[in-house]
């Protein structure tokens, strides 16, 4: 199984970013996704930014993990 989580970018260097993970920052590989700027949220797998993503779509997420946490 796999497993994504979308952060918001804060940072921008090159093909590496930090994302704010719900609180967490961790720098990633954002390589592999067009033009990614501060502010975007992107899904994050194993260290590599795999796609962007919409803040409503990032909020449901955060909800839903939130809910799943009881």
């Amino acid at each position: 199984m796999c497993l994504a989580f979308p952060g918001r970018v804060l940072k921008v260097n090159g093909d590496k970013a930090v994302a704010d993970f719900d609180g967490v920052e961790k720098e990633v590989n954002i390589s592999l996704v067009k033009r990614v700027a501060i502010g975007d949220f992107v899904i994050v797998h194993a260290g590599f930014a795999i796609q962007k993503m919409g803040k409503e779509d990032a909020s449901e997420v955060f909800k839903l993990y939130k809910e799943a946490e009881g």
